[in-house]
């Protein structure tokens, strides 16, 4: 007999997880957040896993706050929850309800990286490797007992785009991993070990680029870990107006200068805009200005009348 499990998730990078759980076990419904507006005419659309599960022929519930359908959830038979992206948190009443308890897959080698976003932060505080965590879901932030971890080198080219796109595969190699071993009544729960450290949720003040405030390393990491947003972003001046600027792909330069933070150092065609840090250099390589369609740093420093030696990346 298959394991009767309950999916809770939302986003596409769960959906890979939905088919998984909808093939390994007895899936008897799905839980999503509530239905949004979406896209540019903000129409009223199902989440990406909810559109799955109603193809798949799996029951769904989407309510506005977790406790509203908890009647619902309550009645439905299952023995194992599995949440992936799912964006709720869970009041210890739901983590009762099955009889195996709640897994949770996510993106960082536990404690590491506790919180929403786990990705972006391993780039952006310059992780160098990571992985994913099945662990047993407890009223605490991540902090429950682990079921199987997985590990993996980050690339210096990636960024938070390219690093989700490993992670969701090697969690989902974990995951089976995990039902495969609880369908044979293995059952583990190992207890976190090392110095937590945290991955808050990303703001829309954190894409704001400061030379002065970050050395390039630290900028071009940002930059990376903010990829899948919110975009990062530098105030430009031009003919007296600030305007703004996303960046959309970088490069350190260990090159040191007594200009100040901001200045444009050198302007190459084929690097891009080198400008100056607290400490280092940082090459912009592309761009995106407000309104246009992304260039190369280059064709935007032409446009503009870049010349070296102007201090025009500002501090607001």
């Amino acid at each position: 007999m298959k394991l009767k499990t309950i999916f809770f998730g939302t986003p596409q990078l769960a959906v890979p997880y939905l088919e998984l759980v909808h093939k390994l076990t007895d899936l008897q419904l799905a839980v999503t957040q509530a239905d949004k507006p979406r896209g540019r005419g903000m129409e009223v659309s199902a989440c990406p896993v909810k559109a799955r599960a109603l193809e798949l022929g799996v029951p769904v519930l989407s309510p506005e706050k977790l406790k509203d359908d908890f009647d619902k959830i309550a009645a439905t038979p299952f023995e194992l929850g599995i949440a992936v992206a799912y964006g709720k948190i869970f009041r210890p009443d739901f983590l009762a309800l099955p009889k195996l308890g709640i897994l949770n897959v996510h993106f960082s080698l536990l404690p590491k990286l506790r919180g929403a976003a786990p990705v972006q932060q391993s780039l952006i505080q310059g992780y160098t490797r990571t992985g994913i965590s099945v662990f047993w879901i407890r009223p605490g932030m991540d902090d429950g007992p682990l079921f199987l971890q997985k590990e993996m080198d980050i690339d210096p080219q990636d960024n938070a785009q390219t690093l989700f796109e490993k992670l969701i595969p090697l969690g989902v190699e974990g995951l089976t991993e995990v039902l495969t071993r609880l369908q044979n009544g293995e059952i583990i729960q190992t207890p976190q070990t090392g110095e937590p450290t945290a991955a808050p949720m990303l703001q829309k003040e954190d894409a704001l680029l400061r030379p002065a405030d970050l050395t390039a390393t630290q900028l071009h990491n940002r930059v990376r870990g903010l990829a899948c947003g919110p975009k990062p972003k530098v105030p430009f001046l031009h003919n007296g107006q600030v305007e703004w600027v996303q960046v959309l792909h970088t490069q350190p330069d260990p090159v040191e200068s007594t200009a100040a933070p901001g200045t444009v150092l050198t302007i190459e065609r084929t690097r891009g805009i080198l400008v100056k840090c607290r400490e280092g250099a940082l090459w912009l390589v592309r761009v995106q200005p407000a309104g246009k369609k992304p260039m190369t740093a280059y064709d935007f420093a032409n446009g503009r009348g870049l010349k070296n030696g102007n201090g025009v990346f500002l501090e607001l």
